[in-house]
């Protein structure tokens, strides 16, 4: 029998590459017992990557490669680039001490008993030989035979696939293992009769395993019911005929092809003894004892529990073998805090149907692991079948227990203080990160990003609305390019539960959290880990970094509830739409000054009332929510009252005693409001008031600028204030120019934009430009004025007379007169003075 044991993996030409090496082989020589050789091992194996990383450039595949039947038994390593050309130089001297390069060879010619490099055309080979010395338990390596299975339910199933993996042949024993029939499985590729999926960080895909010249290992195939059998496989790639064969037997038969390891537990305890003596970081450390208590038991799973902070559950702190991906486990039953003593279980099912579920295992031995009287833990085997082990093996693995309890719990309370450390400095960037946003699909996206790679391979985000409808948000993988597949594997909007969902197979583990903030579900973050476990430190990291995102997205959906309801009110403040004015054309510019408002202190409004035309422009004092309101009174207090045919000078009267009865200090307001009469012959008749603000600009035909109303007393200040109008005709092709003081007193440094009456030389050039041509050249005029933004409110309305108007009914110049004597008398029922007009008032 051939008991040459062959592990490979491959590499992309990274600066990664010697640490994933360095890594793959340590695991490696821990499953074959060889552990005593790994440190010279992992030391050559990294000079030989780092050299074909950096001197190739190319992928990198790696091969151990164990002989335990030689004599002596021999370790080969190999590192195989795809750079032919590029050669190996001989072995020198030994390099400088202070040197940081060239001592790859020099090293393989140190540690090893012999090194070689081997060409072909298309890669290059180096390869290291270690012999195992007789000092050495050799035997230990060397796969010793379990009990067999019935010999009546042995079939050896031999399949041969072409070198795309089509299976070819299919012999009579795969039909009674596997249920198909020679014609049914010709012609079928194998990736349709293999369950692949490969376990742990450097697990190799069914097409990589195919392209190995030889491997061996557990796998699952489809029967032809379509349920999955378990089996074990013996691979064999014949590059002459350019085919893979295959042999399969059950599981159980495993020993058939190659038997698995034997229970030696007493020789774990010496190998964890050495493994305590090495200075080796915690989590490397948890998972070789971990290793070395699976492979000696002959368990399915191994694991090693600490205690949590508090002492009610217990975490996963390392796994080995077929893990189930747990997270924490609470401290009842099996693992109370009471037991102190080792426990051997039969039937898991029989005493906790929960726990057999998470473990996916019926039997289980345990020991505690006790420091100065208290539960510090449990070493932890399991295996999918019931009855497996003994109480022999419960007393050998309390030995173990005994031996690594101290030092474990030592290292796990330093472990746990740059831990602790660790998780307050990511919870403060991740604060910090989200700090402000009160975007649902910007705070998904900073979520994955966090979690990418620190701690999974890929995150996805699932965010819940408030009808409980939930949609996948976002994915992110630690590779980019993998984006688009991911995104594509997972559930658009998931058909039950989150925590129901079936997960897509693949080689990571797929763990949910939930998004829970004052009892109400905002999604989801689903991660993705190549390692099989997640430790408790880290689930409640995750647990705490959920619940941070949970309480920003509870805060994104309140402000975008409350800004939708903030921007509803605000456009209620402004005019649906401008009037439709025949013979006058009009242009309209507002920017509120506070970022995201849509309506400031600043107001304006354009309507038609009967036979004629009005229109408003004014300013609150102050801003924020204050002002708009004054803003909406205002408003719509002029439209009102223009609706009820109050005169100009009447509308300010009563907008005056409003805002003095609402009573507050300070809230002033400065307007701007004028009547607009069609003439037969062309331009308008306008009647105007201004109380305490800019007056409006009117430029004639041949340039000229001219201040069309007289500074009035601002509303709100006084309540015994009389208001009066001017009156004044707009010709045709001329326009009126009405501003805000954010137009005025635009500021750039000390000097304002209308210093000098700059405003009069800017729209004196403006001669012959339509109205929103005259709007926009003010309006880049300001923005324009100084670097930065302006801070306060702007708003501005351009109106332009056309030619003479042909409407039936217009009104005639004395009627208008008529209209506008009205400013002049007392009106009906009123018995209010007539207010006169000053001197200087315009025709």
């Amino acid at each position: 029998m051939d008991t040459t044991r062959v592990s490979s993996t491959a590499f992309d030409g990274t600066p990664h590459a010697p640490a994933q090496a360095r890594k793959f082989v340590r695991q490696v020589l821990g499953e074959w017992r060889l552990s005593h050789l790994a440190e010279d091992a992992v030391l050559l194996t990294s000079e030989l990557v780092t050299n074909a990383v950096v001197h190739a450039g190319t992928g990198v595949e790696l091969t151990c490669r164990l002989d335990v039947t030689a004599s002596p038994p021999k370790l080969e390593i190999e590192v195989d680039d795809r750079h032919p050309a590029r050669t190996i130089l001989a072995a020198g001297p030994a390099p400088e001490p202070t040197r940081t390069s060239g001592r790859g060879l020099a090293l393989a010619g140190m540690l090893a008993d012999a090194w070689g490099v081997t060409y072909t055309r298309t890669a290059k080979r180096v390869w290291v030989r270690m012999e195992i010395s007789d000092g050495c338990d050799a035997q230990e390596a060397a796969p010793a035979p379990p009990s067999a299975a019935p010999i009546e339910t042995l079939h050896v199933g031999v399949i041969v696939a072409d070198r795309d993996g089509v299976v070819r042949s299919w012999n009579p024993e795969a039909e009674q293992l596997l249920g198909w029939r020679a014609d049914q499985a010709i012609g079928r590729s194998l990736e349709r009769l293999v369950a692949w999926r490969g376990h742990g960080p450097y697990a190799l895909s069914l097409a990589d395993t195919l392209a190995l010249g030889r491997w061996r290992g557990e796998a699952r195939m489809r029967h032809q019911d379509g349920r999955l059998v378990p089996v074990y496989v013996s691979h064999l790639r014949s590059r002459r005929q350019r085919c893979s064969i295959w042999m399969v037997v059950a599981a159980d038969h495993g020993y058939v092809l190659t038997p698995p390891p034997a229970p030696q537990l007493g020789g774990a305890g010496r190998r964890i003894k050495d493994l305590l003596a090495q200075d080796m970081p915690f989590a490397e450390l948890l998972d070789t004892i971990a290793r070395i208590v699976q492979i000696s038991s002959g368990g399915d799973a191994a694991y090693v529990l600490l205690a949590a902070e508090g002492g009610n559950r217990f975490g996963v702190a390392a796994g080995a073998g077929a893990t189930a991906g747990l997270v924490g486990v609470l401290a009842t039953g099996v693992f109370g805090a009471e037991r102190t003593t080792p426990t051997m279980i039969e039937d898991l099912l029989a005493v906790d149907v929960e726990l057999a579920q998470q473990l996916r295992a019926r039997s289980l031995a345990c020991a505690p692991l006790l420091v100065g009287g208290e539960l510090a833990g449990y070493i932890v085997v399991t295996a999918a079948q019931p009855d497996r082990f003994d109480q022999e093996l419960t007393v050998s693995l309390q030995h173990i227990a005994g031996q690594v309890a101290v030092p474990v719990q030592r290292e796990r309370l330093a472990e746990q203080d740059r831990a602790h450390r660790g998780r307050l400095s990511f919870l403060a960037e991740a604060g910090e990160l989200l700090a402000g946003v009160h975007d649902e699909e910007l705070i998904a996206a900073l979520t994955a990003q966090l979690v990418v790679p620190k701690i999974a391979t890929w995150a996805a985000v699932y965010l819940t609305d408030l009808a409980g409808m939930t949609r996948l948000a976002h994915v992110w993988h630690s590779e980019e390019r993998h984006n688009a597949d991911l995104r594509k594997s997972l559930p658009a909007i998931p058909r039950t539960a989150l925590s129901e969902v079936s997960w897509p197979v693949g080689p990571e583990t797929v763990l949910s959290f939930p998004l829970l903030t004052q009892g109400r579900s905002h999604g989801a973050l689903v991660i993705g880990r190549i390692e099989p476990t997640l430790p408790l430190e880290l689930a409640d990291l995750l647990s705490d970094l959920c619940r941070l995102v949970a309480l920003n997205l509870h805060t994104a959906m309140l402000y975008a509830r409350q800004a939708t309801t903030s921007r509803v009110l605000q456009r209620s403040l402004l005019p649906m739409r401008v009037a439709p004015m025949p013979g006058l054309e009009s242009a309209v510019v507002y920017e509120p000054a506070e970022e995201g408002a849509h309506v400031g202190g600043d107001f304006y409004d354009l309507f038609t009332v009967a036979d004629h035309w009005c229109f408003a422009l004014g300013d609150v004092c102050g801003s924020g929510p204050e002002a708009a309101a004054v803003t909406g009174l205002a408003r719509h207090a002029v439209r009102l009252l223009a609706k009820e045919h109050y005169t100009v000078a009447d509308i300010f009267d009563r907008l005056n005693h409003a805002l003095l009865e609402e009573g507050e200090e300070g809230r002033f307001l400065s307007l701007l409001c004028g009547e607009l009469t069609p003439l037969p012959q062309g331009g308008a008749l306008c009647t105007i008031a201004s109380a305490g603000h800019p007056p409006p600009l009117l430029l004639r035909r041949d340039g000229k600028v001219e201040p069309m109303a007289s500074p009035q007393l601002l509303l709100g200040i006084e309540s015994g204030a009389r208001f009066y109008v001017e009156t004044f005709e707009l010709a045709p092709e001329e326009l009126l120019l009405c501003v805000t003081d954010g137009v005025t007193e635009r500021r750039n440094g000390d000097r304002l934009l209308d210093d000098g009456d700059g405003l009069t030389e800017l729209l004196s050039g403006c001669t012959g430009l339509s109205a929103h041509a005259v709007a926009e050249r003010v309006r880049h005029a300001v923005e324009t004025f100084a670097e930065e933004p302006s801070q306060d409110d702007v708003a501005l309305l351009v109106i332009k007379a056309s030619a003479a108007l042909h409407r039936e009914g217009a009104p005639s110049p004395g009627l208008r007169s008529a209209g506008s004597a009205a400013t002049r008398a007392t009106r009906e029922g009123d018995g209010s003075p007539a207010t006169e007009p000053p001197h200087g008032v315009r025709p």
